[in-house]
């Protein structure tokens, strides 16, 4: 009865997923709703100030990071699997409302448009700008530059696309929303206790392990994606002129640079993800990001990502253009991995 009663969960993935990212382009994430990502937050928040206390020596700080990692991502599969168990004994109409309801909260391409579009609508006043930037990075902002807030800004557009649309899509339509909802516990520590400091180094480093190993493949996914996105941009840009009759002038999405650029610096950072979408973004917009950033008060010396000679002023506009590559990606890569999972549900079970 459960195996038969799982065969028809699984055979909703693919609609779920769709439906989930049609709900969250629409409402994203409202404040006054209760999440279970920030429920996460506040237990990650509230097991750190109890064990990661730093009065043991540093294999006792990674055996408890490794336990309380372990734990919280175990619990979290268990609660949403068995709240989806629950809810299709209730009806399968009921059971389907509820994974979309669960995938939803496992997307955030609504609101890292909305955050990153705040830092634009900020550009005129630098004090807000740096404060918009700071609610959706990990360096520290108070004494960045203009220049500064728009390649933190970027940066984080290019490396949400997986962690808030890619990688929670990957994991949803493969396990359910439980895989989504699992996925996000192990994001979530990683952004929260992921560090490289003094506080985080052993407490943090199992989280950050996870994090890396569960985005490996999905970061892939999302650089190559933004090199799709950019390709169909171009092509629509240069459509668009044509049938004005006009010059296109300048390329703004240059997809052929977005590749050689993701092949060349997408394993330049330390973490074997975080290059792979920002060096297709970087080249998709001929720009360059990365370089030396502060982080707890301390300079991290990033390398650099992109051509040398694209090292010009950043205009504002950049965070718009940006923002357009990611929202293609993530909608041609939503809209392919429904297909195929569809398609592989429909040779498995018929």
């Amino acid at each position: 009865m459960i195996t038969t009663m799982w065969i028809d969960i699984i055979k909703t993935y693919p609609l779920v997923l769709m439906a989930s990212f049609i709900l969250d382009a629409i409402i994203g994430d409202p404040s006054w709703m209760p999440h279970p990502v920030r429920l996460m937050g506040r237990i990650i928040s509230q097991c750190d100030q109890k064990f990661n206390n730093g009065s043991h020596n540093n294999a006792v700080q990674i055996l408890k990071g490794s336990v309380f990692a372990g734990l919280l991502t175990f619990v979290t599969a268990i609660i949403s699997m068995t709240l989806l168990l629950i809810s299709f004994k209730i009806s399968y109409i009921f059971g389907i409302f509820i994974e979309i309801i669960m995938s939803t909260y496992c997307l955030a391409g609504h609101d890292l448009i909305k955050h990153a579009m705040n830092v634009y609508n900020n550009r005129y006043d630098i004090a807000k700008a740096r404060a918009s930037v700071g609610m959706i990075v990990g360096r520290d902002t108070e004494n960045l530059s203009e220049q500064g807030v728009i390649k933190a800004t970027i940066e984080s557009i290019s490396e949400s696309l997986c962690d808030g649309v890619s990688a929670p899509a990957f994991y949803t339509v493969i396990f359910g929303p439980a895989g989504g909802m699992t996925y996000k516990a192990i994001n979530t520590m990683d952004s929260m206790i992921g560090y490289h400091n003094e506080k985080y180094e052993y407490y943090g480093k199992p989280a950050a392990i996870a994090d890396d190993i569960v985005n490996f493949i999905p970061s892939r996914l999302s650089a190559l994606f933004i090199i799709a996105a950019s390709f169909l941009l171009d092509r629509i840009y240069r459509c668009y002129y044509f049938i004005r009759r006009e010059s296109c002038g300048k390329v703004y999405y240059n997809y052929r640079n977005a590749w050689r650029i993701w092949r060349r610096d997408g394993r330049k950072h330390l973490s074997p993800n975080s290059a792979q979408t920002e060096s297709a973004m970087a080249g998709a917009l001929d720009i360059r990001l990365g370089g030396p950033a502060v982080y707890f008060g301390k300079i991290v010396d990033k390398p650099y990502i992109g051509d040398d000679d694209c090292n010009k002023e950043l205009s504002w506009e950049e965070i718009r253009r940006a923002c357009i590559v990611m929202y293609t990606a993530a909608l041609l890569m939503i809209s392919s991995v429904c297909v195929f999972a569809a398609v592989i549900t429909y040779l498995i079970w018929h």
